[in-house]
């Protein structure tokens, strides 16, 4: 019995990989992009002697758990789609950040106010991290359930 290349690995190959390191990269760059932009925010408030509020808290969590998530998730060799139930509660976070601050700034007008400006670009961050996260999200769930559905690689003759 001939060995065929599709052997059921279900596996993405470099091509496959090197997309996934991209989109995981991209993922920890914004979510530290977002961090720093609500934070500066936080620390103005703190340094006013405001107490931090809780929506700003709230970004600055979503985005620490992305920033951890995509990096753990860039390391090579681990099954990242086995998680895709996680990049789903990742991708409604950010869907959540994205409507939160959307309602407050989106119709905003900065006119010249710096930081109008900064929380309208941050709602604009927070939409590209939930498309991502919402990609990966999907392409998890479709690489579980297609690795569901192979053979075993050696000799072919078991379902995995």
């Amino acid at each position: 019995m001939a060995w065929k290349e599709t052997a059921s690995s279900n596996h993405p190959g470099f091509i496959g990989f090197l997309v996934h390191t991209v989109i995981r990269f991209l993922q920890f760059v914004l979510a530290l992009t977002v961090c720093g932009l609500y934070g500066v925010d936080l620390t103005h408030a703190r340094h006013l002697g405001y107490g931090a509020d809780g929506k700003w808290v709230f970004a600055e969590v979503v985005g620490a758990l992305a920033a951890l998530t995509s990096l753990l998730f860039m390391i090579p060799f681990f099954k990242t789609y086995l998680m895709f139930a996680w990049d789903f509660v990742i991708f409604i976070l950010w869907t959540a950040l994205f409507g939160l601050f959307g309602k407050l700034y989106i119709k905003e007008h900065a006119e010249g106010d710096s930081a109008i400006q900064r929380m309208k670009n941050a709602v604009w961050v927070d939409l590209i991290n939930m498309l991502l996260w919402l990609i990966t999200a999907i392409y998890g769930l479709a690489m579980f359930f297609g690795a569901r559905k192979g053979r075993s690689l050696h000799t072919g003759r078991a379902t995995v």
